[in-house]
């Protein structure tokens, strides 16, 4: 709503420089405007105009680089302009003002999205070296019976190994003690050296946010943003690192399952519905038992390994999982939840809905 009342704004906004323009040339009789403007300064109305015009439209495509900037322009050519018949024109001021904070939030979340993107560039650069094997079912053989069962199920096999994996959600997360929020988030995983970089932008009581996740060589970050300006959560550390190798693995589990072929990954057998499952990266060993249901689906997986953000303490964590579909020729979980077990019970903490998955990404969308 607040999106389509802003496009309202910028475009009613920028047609009234028409007025200017119409006024210097004596088109049309304006009584709005009693200054005299004289035709240079109409064509610079007129140029006003389309400016605005050309930032609603922008905005409302989605061109996250291009409009900010479009944007500052077009308010600095109003506001000379608002200056020069200020007796008139001066109310414009309040117009230009809106459009300026706006832009300053969308050209700061773009600035803070541009490292996320930076990231994920220099990760599909080092992709495009790489070979991808087909997978055959002898890579299954050293695996526990309910995982092969899981990866048939999928349907990996005959497909090239997965070096790397882009995933757009949307869902809602909350904290302990408050209120659902909205989010949408893209996400790229890399696997040859493991990494994983999610952007994830939100509305918080009203106020849009932005949070960048970022696993990289042996470090892990979280930054949280509102406005794309003020800091409010940021993170990183030891600890840190064990919870994302958490996360890392589980993104491997529900929607990267061909990458469970990995030497990286000790596997114990349980019973015919259950695994465990110990993964190291840089030294760190994290562990998970993962739960699959007659057809062959993984429906939850549960490690002690990871760390809660608010008090950064270990919890149990589970991520239940439902509702397979098909994408791009892999049926994978379109549902799930992340759960903490906390001593006084369980608490769903995200909801998370996939919307597309994509493999063996060449290009940066």
């Amino acid at each position: 709503m607040l999106r389509y009342l802003f496009v309202f704004i910028v475009f009613v906004h920028g047609l009234i420089h028409l007025l200017g323009f119409l006024k210097a040339f004596q088109l049309s009789e304006v009584s709005q405007l009693t200054q005299d403007i004289s035709r240079p300064a109409g064509i610079l109305w007129l140029v006003a105009m389309i400016l605005f015009l050309a930032t609603g439209g922008l905005f409302f495509s989605g061109s996250e680089r291009v409009w900010p900037l479009l944007a500052f322009v077009s308010v600095a050519l109003s506001q000379v302009l608002i200056f020069m018949a200020w007796q008139d024109a001066k109310f414009g001021t309040i117009a230009n003002v809106i459009v300026l904070l706006v832009a300053i939030v969308g050209y700061s979340t773009w600035s803070f999205e541009k490292g996320y993107r930076q990231d994920v560039k220099e990760g599909l650069e080092r992709k495009a070296a790489l070979k991808s094997d087909l997978i055959t079912e002898k890579d299954l053989q050293p695996l526990p019976g309910p995982v092969q069962q899981y990866l048939r199920y999928v349907g990996v096999v005959g497909k090239p190994k997965v070096k790397n994996v882009r995933i757009v959600f949307e869902g809602e997360m909350r904290d302990k003690g408050k209120d659902w929020f909205q989010f949408t988030a893209e996400q790229h995983n890399f696997f040859d050296e493991p990494e994983r970089f999610f952007f994830m932008k939100a509305s918080v009581k009203g106020l849009p946010a932005s949070g960048y996740h970022a696993y990289q060589g042996d470090n892990a970050s979280m930054q949280v943003k509102v406005l794309s300006l003020f800091p409010v959560v940021r993170l990183q550390g030891k600890e840190m690192f064990e919870g994302e190798t958490v996360t890392l693995f589980n993104d491997m589990c529900l929607m990267a399952p061909a990458t469970l072929i990995d030497s990286r990954i000790q596997w114990e057998a349980i019973d015919g519905a259950s695994a465990k499952a110990t993964f190291t990266n840089r030294g760190v060993r994290i562990s998970a038992i993962l739960y699959f249901n007659e057809k062959g689906q993984l429906v939850d997986f549960v490690s002690d390994d990871r760390l809660t953000v608010s008090d950064m303490k270990k919890y149990r964590f589970s991520t239940p999982a439902r509702d397979y579909k098909d994408f791009n020729g892999y049926r994978i979980m379109s549902y799930g939840e992340a759960i903490w077990h906390y001593p006084d019970g369980k608490f769903v903490y995200g909801k998370f809905n996939l919307k597309s998955v994509e493999y063996n990404v060449a290009e940066l969308k």
